[in-house]
């Protein structure tokens, strides 16, 4: 081991990369594969009333084209239900694999298309005729948290997806003896990782023993393979999760998409390999997005300005539908302190979906970092 210390160590898969053979999701050849692309939601809220996929399925090379109805009878459940481990009841926020009667955001899934290339695929997808209702839809997550806004989706009876307390420290004996108070209202806005290489499937099919290799551009090969046997119902042993080189991830990667679990219940259901590879308009609109939060803090100082207490409000919006669980707001609240001695703490938590891209974890997964946009709203002393 003493050998090891201050010497440099070299990386087993530095060499491939360094000399461009690096070996990633688009790089998998198979024989006789179909690709896909998906026919998506122009509205933020909209029911779904018909689909023609007539003038689609016409062009030569075009092999289905699939909606949820048709994904069902591979599928153990419509929804991607998923273990909540904060104990917060999901069970209306999880995705479906494709939108299940109307559609929550701009870009949501509605149908799957194959064929023999992409490139048609896209072509097809385009002429997929979807008859939608419109909707009302909230995008500002203090709006979609109010009582009476409009419903994220249908089934909802309210917007807000959790509601908590983080507190330590007595904060009403630090305001009650504060020299100063402050004000302050914090937009943390989203935004997202954009890596070299976007979300990519490749599910193989495999003929002999009905089994699948599903290879992926992810970085929780092992979640994604626990997901597809809970939502699909494969043996085990008859399913493989491998990942290639990955071009990045920073946090999206992390989650199970929608479009993973139609790709692979597709595969299963017409026993063919299908291979999806995300373009970069689709990670703009479907890749899982960064913290979007509103923040409303008082902050007491003594007459030296050393910090006292901190109460206030955050409101989360976790978008569309949950990706994972909700513990980006926590870890927001409860690492507010940063680097700071900060005595007592109380934050009010509320997490609301809004009709726009799901928000999950992006790089640092809900610590607040230094651009924050801010505006002073007052002092009184």
């Amino acid at each position: 081991m003493a050998g090891l210390i201050g010497a440099r160590i070299p990386r087993l898969e530095d060499g491939p990369l360094l000399v461009g053979k690096g070996r990633y999701i688009d790089d998998i050849a198979l024989s006789g594969v179909w690709h896909a692309a998906f026919v998506r939601s122009p509205h933020p809220h909209a029911a779904i009333r018909g689909i023609d996929a007539q003038a689609a399925l016409a062009l030569p090379g075009v092999h289905a084209v699939l909606t949820l109805d048709d994904l069902a009878p591979v599928m153990l459940q419509r929804r991607m239900l998923r273990h909540s481990n904060s104990g917060t009841p999901l069970d209306r926020f999880w995705s479906f694999a494709l939108a299940d009667g109307e559609t929550s955001y701009v870009g949501e899934a509605v149908a799957i298309v194959l064929a023999d290339s992409r490139y048609l695929a896209e072509d097809a997808a385009a002429l997929v005729a979807v008859d939608y209702d419109l909707l009302p839809c909230v995008s500002d997550c203090r709006k979609s948290s109010a009582p009476n806004a409009p419903a994220v989706r249908r089934e909802l009876n309210s917007n807000i997806a959790a509601t908590y307390k983080v507190a330590y420290g007595d904060v009403d004996a630090a305001f009650s003896k504060a020299a100063h108070v402050f004000h302050e209202e914090l937009w943390q806005h989203r935004g997202a990782a954009h890596p070299i290489e976007g979300r990519g499937i490749l599910a193989e099919w495999r003929a002999g023993d009905d089994g699948m290799t599903v290879w992926a551009s992810t970085q929780k090969a092992h979640d994604l393979f626990q997901s597809l046997t809970a939502l699909l119902g494969f043996d085990e042993s008859l399913l493989r999760v491998a990942t290639p080189d990955v071009g990045g991830g920073f946090g999206p990667k992390l989650c199970v998409y929608p479009e993973d679990i139609a790709v692979v219940a597709a595969a299963k259901l017409k026993q063919r390999s299908i291979k999806w590879i995300e373009d970069r308009r689709e990670h703009f609109t479907n890749a899982a997005q960064e913290r979007d939060q509103y923040w409303s803090l008082d902050i007491a100082v003594d007459a030296e300005g050393k910090l006292l207490g901190i109460r206030g409000r955050l409101i989360h919006d976790v978008g569309a539908y949950a990706l994972q669980d909700v513990n980006i707001p926590f870890n927001s609240a409860s690492m507010m302190s940063g680097p700071y001695m900060l005595p007592a703490l109380s934050m009010e938590v509320a997490v609301a979906a809004t009709n726009k891209t799901p928000v999950s974890s992006v790089r640092a997964a809900g610590p607040t970092p230094n651009r924050s946009r801010s505006t002073r709203q007052g002092c009184r002393c």
